[in-house]
C-alpha cells in the first residue's frame, strides 16, 4: 500500500512549492493539510530518489503542475489535481475516483467530520479508497439519501461505505433528496432526526461533492428525482450547474432557481465555511458548472481532467 510520503505525485507537487515558488515548509503543510514533519520528509525523500537535483524531475502522472498552478492561482483556489481526458466519460469517471479516493486519504484527519454528497463519479471515489487509515472519521449525508433508482448513487449509500472502509460510523439521512414543493420540505427540515443530520453539516471539516449540469446523463435523472421536462426549464433559466442538486448560475447565484430548490439536506452557501470543500467533475461539458461553483466559493478544491482544466485555464 502506497504511504502518503510515497506518493510520487505529491512528492513533485511539494518539491515544486517549496523550490520553485519558494513556499516554506509551514505554509505548504497548511495548505496540504500535512503536517510539517511530513513535508520535510518528502522534500528529503525526493532528495534521495534523485527527483531534486537542478530542477525538479516531471514523473509519470505529474504532467500537469504548471496547469494545476495556473488554475489555484486564478481562481485562489487551496489545491487542483489535474487527470489524463478520457474520452469515455465512464472511464473518465472512473480516473477521477481514484485519484480523489488519495486525495481523500491524505486530507483525512482523526476525529474528522465528513460530508458526502451523491452521485456517480462520487461512487467512484468510494469504490477506489484502498488506504484508510483515519480513526473514529465520522461520515455525513450532505442530501437526503432514499430514493428508488440507482440507490448506490445515493448519500447514504455512499455514507455507510466509507465509514465501512474507514471502521468510522456514519448517519444516515431518512428523507428524500427532493420532494415535490416546499412545504413539503419544511416539514422535512424540521422534523428532528433529519434536522440532527442537517445540523451536523454544520460542522464539516471535509465536505465531498460533485458538480452536476442538467443532461441526460446527470446523476439527478439516473436517480429519477428530475424529468426532460424539468431539465428544458433550468436549461432556459441559464443554470449553469448543481452542487447537492442546488442550482446556480455562472456567477454562482443560486437566487434564480429558488423555487426549484426543494432539497432535502444542506444549503450549499455553507460549504464556504468547510476546511476542504472538494468538487469533482470532468469533461468540457462541466466548464459552466465548475466555473460556478468556483464563483459561488462553494469549493476550495478541485479535482478535474486536463481538457476541462485548459478551458478554466483560459479564464473567458
Amino acid at each position: 500500500m502506497k504511504k502518503v510520503v510515497d506518493d510520487e505525485r505529491l512528492m513533485v507537487k511539494i518539491c515544486d512549492m517549496y523550490y520553485n515558488q519558494d513556499m516554506n515548509q509551514k505554509t505548504i503543510s497548511t495548505q496540504l493539510g500535512l503536517s510539517r514533519p511530513t513535508i520535510s520528509r518528502i522534500i528529503n525523500n525526493a532528495k534521495d530518489q534523485g527527483v531534486v537535483k537542478i530542477t525538479i524531475k516531471n514523473l509519470e502522472n505529474t504532467n500537469y503542475v504548471d496547469l494545476e498552478r495556473t488554475i489555484e492561482t486564478i481562481y485562489n483556489l487551496q489545491e487542483v489535481i489535474v487527470v489524463d481526458h478520457k474520452s469515455n466519460p465512464d472511464i473518465l469517471k472512473e480516473d477521477l475516483g481514484r485519484v480523489a479516493s488519495r486525495y481523500l486519504e491524505r486530507i483525512i484527519k482523526d476525529d474528522n467530520v465528513v460530508g458526502i454528497s451523491m452521485g456517480t463519479t462520487l461512487y467512484q471515489v468510494v469504490n477506489h479508497m484502498e488506504n484508510a487509515t483515519a480513526k473514529n472519521v465520522l461520515f455525513v449525508p450532505m442530501i437526503g439519501g432514499m430514493g428508488h433508482l440507482r440507490m448506490e448513487l445515493h448519500s447514504n449509500y455512499l455514507v455507510e461505505a466509507m465509514a465501512q472502509l474507514y471502521n468510522g460510523e456514519f448517519i444516515p439521512m431518512h428523507a428524500p433528496a427532493r420532494v415535490s414543493n416546499r412545504a413539503i420540505r419544511s416539514e422535512f427540515v424540521n422534523e428532528k432526526s433529519i434536522a440532527k443530520v442537517i445540523k451536523m453539516c454544520n460542522n464539516l471539516d471535509v465536505a465531498l461533492v460533485g458538480i452536476g449540469y442538467p443532461n441526460q446523463t446527470s446523476a439527478i435523472m439516473a436517480t429519477g428525482y428530475y424529468d426532460n421536462d424539468e431539465m428544458q426549464k433550468l436549461k432556459a433559466k441559464n443554470v449553469a450547474g448543481d452542487i447537492c442538486m442546488q442550482f446556480y448560475d455562472a456567477s454562482g447565484n443560486t437566487t434564480p432557481y429558488r423555487s426549484d430548490n426543494n432539497v432535502i439536506g444542506i444549503e450549499i452557501k455553507k460549504l464556504r465555511k468547510v476546511p476542504h470543500s472538494i468538487g469533482v467533475a470532468g469533461g468540457v461539458d462541466k466548464v459552466s458548472a465548475i466555473r460556478g461553483a468556483i464563483n459561488g466559493r462553494y469549493i476550495n478544491t478541485l479535482i478535474t481532467d486536463v481538457e476541462c482544466a485548459k478551458k478554466l485555464a483560459e479564464n473567458n
